[in-house]
């Protein structure tokens, strides 16, 4: 799953493209913004099944290798350590895994060529020769090659993300997402779980009725900032004016709109959350001194919103 600071980065950008865009209506960007965290999930499954096609491709080279008119000793007793992965194995009979597989269609029959070129990278690296040298691997070992394997050279490679940027117009930014969720599903992965282990999905809770899902966390963070602007505006206007607005970015700007949105219409989140969230995404996303600024503007609307009564937190540990 993802985390809140995943959701509101896409948030972020729904809202930026909302307020680029001329005359698009609310529901529609909204449907955009669901589909386009729907897709990560898609894109995840791609990376899963591709780290799958990786290993199937091994099995068959090992099996070619027997087949040689003149085959070694080494083509007819292999060391087979790779292809019997523990978490290998799990992984590729994972039951939701092949659904999921099935459901998009997903196939790399055309990408062989690509497949081929990471098979020669993994056989190449020190961290493989070194997994397949070991005299003893633990399940441990099987999941920390894969991880490597990922991270090292599937994650890396400007070929898979050019096939990406093809299959959809959201992807390119959204495989560090996808990507994220590879690593945390490797890295959870257990020895005893079998075929019917859950794979990780993008939202904590598919309950669209519970007020802190995850999933209305981002539609009504969404809303709450497009339906109130004028009045989020006015709010960071009166706050502003030491500072030169017309060369505050337009991040900052839309950034101070969330986190009031956020402090005002979300009861259960604390106000220290929203605070250092936003502060860290100025750090990501805007300039050098944006987090500075919008330190300084959210310190002072936060004490006049508490004055007014605006901001109310309700909840274990959250009563003012």
């Amino acid at each position: 799953m993802l985390t809140r600071r995943q959701f509101r980065i896409k948030v972020l950008q729904a809202v930026y493209a909302f307020h680029q865009g001329e005359g698009e209506r609310i529901d529609v960007a909204e449907r955009q913004l669901l589909k386009s965290i729907e897709r990560i999930h898609e894109l995840y499954i791609y990376q899963l099944s591709l780290l799958v096609e990786l290993t199937d491709f091994f099995k068959t080279r090992l099996e070619e290798s027997k087949s040689k008119f003149l085959p070694s000793q080494e083509d007819l007793n292999p060391n087979t350590r790779f292809v019997d992965n523990l978490f290998m194995s799990q992984l590729s009979s994972n039951v939701h895994l092949l659904k999921y597989r099935e459901q998009f269609k997903i196939s790399w029959n055309e990408e062989m060529e690509l497949i081929r070129k990471f098979y020669q990278a993994v056989r190449e690296s020190d961290f493989y020769k070194n997994y397949m040298s070991n005299p003893e691997c633990g399940y441990k070992d099987d999941k920390d090659v894969f991880l490597r394997i990922f991270n090292d050279i599937i994650a890396e490679s400007s070929v898979l993300q050019s096939i990406y940027e093809e299959k959809s117009i959201y992807w390119i930014d959204d495989l560090e997402l996808a990507n994220f969720m590879v690593n945390k599903t490797i890295k959870g992965y257990r020895a005893t779980w079998d075929k019917l282990a859950e794979l990780p999905y993008v939202y904590k809770s598919n309950d669209s009725d519970d007020p802190d899902s995850d999933k209305e966390f981002v539609v009504r963070l969404f809303r709450k900032t497009i339906v109130n602007n004028d009045e989020l505006e006015k709010l960071v206007d009166q706050k502003a004016q030491n500072w030169d607005v017309e060369r505050i970015a337009i991040i900052d700007i839309l950034l101070l709109k969330m986190a009031l949105a956020e402090l005002i219409e979300f009861p259960s989140i604390p106000v220290k959350v929203t605070l250092n969230e936003y502060i860290e995404l100025a750090k990501i996303y805007s300039s050098p001194r944006s987090n500075v600024f919008i330190n300084g503007i959210l310190d002072k609307l936060i004490l006049e919103l508490k004055e007014n009564g605006r901001i109310v937190k309700s909840g274990r540990g959250l009563m003012e």
